[in-house]
């Protein structure tokens, strides 16, 4: 047994160390932008040429499992911080925690993996095993973005924002990218690997399916001009995490967002719209704040003749008589009544639907991991699945709170008209606090995943952190400007919002789910056909 134990090890951990290498394409630092998309490719292809080699379904999802918890315990380290240096968890039990996580996140690719060399076939090497692989790994991709509440954040086509697959995300959105990369993966482990006809076959694939997305990337997909440019303050306040909910620095915290929301700009003539301030910029509920309180942000407000956003968490009874406690953003311009503040009722008002397990909610069974964290304000209520964007200076505003823009097909509401004909939303709003995760690759993974929803939907977005990445993206996914991580500021900038619908817009992840069910079904019928 001990013999059999050592030989599955020796052979993992090769795919372990080609996951940590596929973990380094979502976010620049320790490669540069242009290699991220070749890395994420190449790193793909190590795992597939493993399926391709694998005696059975067992063996590939051994290797599957090897490549996939490589990925995610590279990938996501910076949960240790967040569990031990913020949330004061004990060392080991915050490293277990990373550890079973990425284990547990790693029998999805296993799954697929397994799935694709049983619907290939043994022996398998023309364009079904590429169908069956690309299958495989994009269709997993998707369990992961929805099992359990979801947990999407590394989908293989995150990697791909500045490379030549990137013009399927307006079309088919990132588990079409995520498609795309395993097809060209497959097809060139298969190209370096197989023999005879196939290889060429394969390489073909490849090259086509590159040039395609190359090719989809200068289309337009009807987007417009939606109004006049907007203009915007964004405040990135940099408030160190341990001291964000300490009761005795909270008035120096609000005092601080304050002074930014109201400095001068250093652009001529400047004059804000709209300020935007972080995910729980008043880290306090709001009827905790007092309205004389309210009233030097209402005067702040009135004084610029501008309107503010900000995050903050709300307390109001519920419709049943109880209490509700969300993780909002609320916007309130100069003419505002601060009691009304003080109770909740504001002109503009986002509540945040899609929560974090641990963080904003408690899964059942799970609350004695929760009770080891310092986490505060962790249990709140869920916000509708549509609510109406801001609207002001003639552009719609959809907010999003946190890793809420993870989850692209959950953002398509707010572009659609409301009940009641209400425009849809023009332009998306995100604001953040990724302090949890210190001076980590949380950061920049996450500016590359809101650079995805601007593609998608052919929408501008606005990023307002409390540590960063807070910055501007265009419609087509190009970041306009950012502010320096883990430093205090504010970005004076002018937004054009958009309207028009790009396919993804249209079909949301549809599409996708479609041609992999068709790689599946193609791979299965290509190999029982070869069977008989």
């Amino acid at each position: 047994m001990a013999d059999r134990a050592g030989q599955v090890i020796r052979r993992g951990w090769p795919l372990l160390f080609a996951g940590g290498l596929h973990a380094l394409a979502f976010a620049p630092g320790p490669l540069p932008v242009w290699l991220l998309p070749l890395i994420q490719v190449l790193a793909l292809a190590l795992l597939a040429g493993a399926v391709w080699r694998a005696s059975g379904p067992r063996a590939a999802a051994v290797r599957g499992w090897w490549f996939g918890a490589g990925t995610f315990a590279v990938g996501f380290y910076w949960i240790f911080i967040s569990l031990h240096v913020y949330g004061e968890m004990a060392v080991w039990l915050a490293g277990l925690a990373v550890v079973l996580l990425a284990a547990a996140l790693a029998v999805l690719p296993a799954l697929g993996m397994a799935l694709a060399r049983r619907l290939a076939g043994p022996g398998s090497g023309g364009l079904g095993f590429v169908a069956a692989f690309a299958g495989g790994w994009a269709g997993t991709e998707w369990v992961r973005g929805w099992i359990f509440t979801g947990f999407p954040w590394l989908n293989a086509g995150y990697a791909h924002v500045d490379g030549p697959l990137s013009g399927y995300a307006p079309v088919l959105g990132v588990h079409g990218v995520a498609l795309a990369a395993a097809v060209v993966a497959g097809a060139f482990a298969l190209a370096a690997c197989g023999r005879g006809p196939a290889r060429v076959r394969a390489g073909a694939a490849g090259l086509i399916v590159l040039a395609l997305g190359a090719g989809l990337s200068v289309a337009r997909w009807g987007i417009e001009p939606a109004g006049r440019p907007i203009s915007l303050r964004l405040v990135q306040g940099n408030v160190e995490q341990s001291n964000k909910f300490d009761p005795n620095l909270i008035l120096d915290t609000l005092q601080r967002h304050l002074a930014m929301s109201t400095q001068p700009s250093g652009v001529a003539g400047f004059s804000p719209d709209l300020v935007v301030l972080p995910e729980t910029a008043i880290p306090l509920f709001q009827d905790q704040l007092p309205a004389p309180l309210w009233q030097q942000w209402i005067d702040a407000a009135g004084a610029q003749g501008t309107a503010l956003a900000t995050g903050i968490a709300l307390h109001t009874p519920g419709p049943d008589g109880g209490s509700r406690y969300t993780n909002s953003v609320i916007g309130f311009t100069g003419d505002a009544d601060p009691n009304d503040l003080v109770n909740g009722r504001v002109p503009y008002r986002y509540d945040k639907a899609h929560l974090v397990p641990f963080g904003e909610f408690v899964p059942t069974g799970f609350r004695w991991f929760v009770n080891a964290m310092v986490m505060p304000m962790g249990d709140f209520d869920r916000g509708a699945k549509r609510q109406q964007p801001f609207a002001i200076a003639g552009q719609h505003i959809a907010f999003n709170i946190c890793y809420e823009d993870v989850f692209g097909e959950e953002l398509l509401p707010a572009l659609r008209p409301g009940p009641n004909g209400e425009p849809g939303a023009t332009l998306l709003a995100n604001v953040s606090n990724l302090g949890w995760f210190g001076d980590s690759w949380a950061l920049p993974q996450h500016l590359r995943i809101a650079r995805m929803r601007s593609l998608e939907l052919g929408r501008p977005s606005i990023r307002a952190t409390n540590t960063g990445v807070t910055g501007v993206i265009d419609s087509r996914g190009r970041v306009q400007a950012v502010l320096p991580t883990h430093a205090a500021g504010v970005l004076d900038t002018v937004v054009q919002g958009t309207t028009g619908w790009t396919p993804y817009a249209r079909w949301g992840n549809a599409a996708a789910l479609t041609l992999i069910a068709m790689c599946l079904a193609g791979a299965g019928l290509r190999s029982r056909v070869r069977f008989r």
